[in-house]
């Protein structure tokens, strides 16, 4: 199978579809790679490293004639000309522009949108959007940073006391999380706010943000009877010796019962 790789043309983008790793897993299976010259140098990959992996470097026509075009954005009008009928065409696609899907399919182009993949666990190596929002989250706060014109974290100077910055995060889903936790690194006070409900964690959350970020509470059982106290429980206040000791006491627990779970 003949497998294109074209450089990205949109603006300011410095993804590609590939990178040299990803291409020695494709050619050990009997692929073809063909990877357009430059493709890989706004992500920090040069040509020689895909050359070493095994692939060819060719211009943009023989990267867009291949059977399977991998692309990061959906290709522009210029690019859908180079495509040859029935070709296979993988990437982010923006599935919802009407406009767009048109056109795809005026190519007459067999094209996967990866952001319409479902988003499962067995389908998790196709999973292009929590990648991707975990990195928008994070540089959102830095971004933010750049702007703010002042200090994130509470500092104590000779010339009197910085507050922290207050930062709202609105939405608590992948995004969301990795924006929290980089301005709590940062030193700022954060608060943010969910439309879902706070007992009631997204999916996309991973068990430990969920347990840090809401608050469950469990119902007791019906018809739950108190617990025994044991020996220990039980057991009165020592008294130390007269000499002068002050007197101690051990702890006492109570038993947890029904009725204080419900607190």
């Amino acid at each position: 199978m003949h497998i294109g790789v074209p450089a990205e043309t949109r603006a300011n983008e410095a993804r590609v579809t590939a990178i040299p790793e990803t291409v020695k897993k494709l050619v050990a299976q009997g692929h073809r790679v063909s990877v357009q010259s430059g493709a890989g140098l706004p992500a920090s990959y040069i040509d020689d490293a895909f050359a070493q992996a095994g692939a060819d470097l060719v211009d943009a026509a023989t990267a867009f004639s291949a059977e399977i075009v991998l692309k990061v954005q959906s290709p522009s009008e210029s690019e859908l000309a180079m495509l040859k009928p029935g070709a296979v065409l993988i990437g982010m696609l923006d599935p919802f522009n009407a406009e767009n899907t048109a056109r795809l399919a005026a190519a007459n182009v067999t094209a996967f949108a990866l952001e319409a993949a479902s988003r499962t666990t067995r389908a998790q190596s196709l999973d292009v959007l929590s990648s991707q929002a975990n990195i928008a989250g994070y540089k959102a706060v830095l971004m933010a940073c750049q702007y703010y014109q002042r200090f994130m974290p509470m500092l104590m100077t000779a010339a009197g006391t910085v507050k922290a910055a207050r930062v709202l995060v609105l939405g608590a889903g992948v995004a969301g999380l990795q924006a929290i936790a980089t301005a709590k690194r940062l030193g700022a006070v954060v608060e943010a706010s969910d439309v879902r409900p706070s007992g009631r964690p997204s999916r996309s959350r991973s068990s430990r943000s969920a347990r840090s970020s809401s608050t469950c509470r469990t119902k007791p059982m019906k018809n739950a009877k108190p617990r025994k106290a044991s020996a220990a429980t039980r057991a009165p206040c020592r008294q130390a010796g007269s000499r002068g000791r002050r007197r101690r006491c051990t702890s006492v627990r109570r038993p947890r019962t029904s009725s204080s779970r419900r607190r």
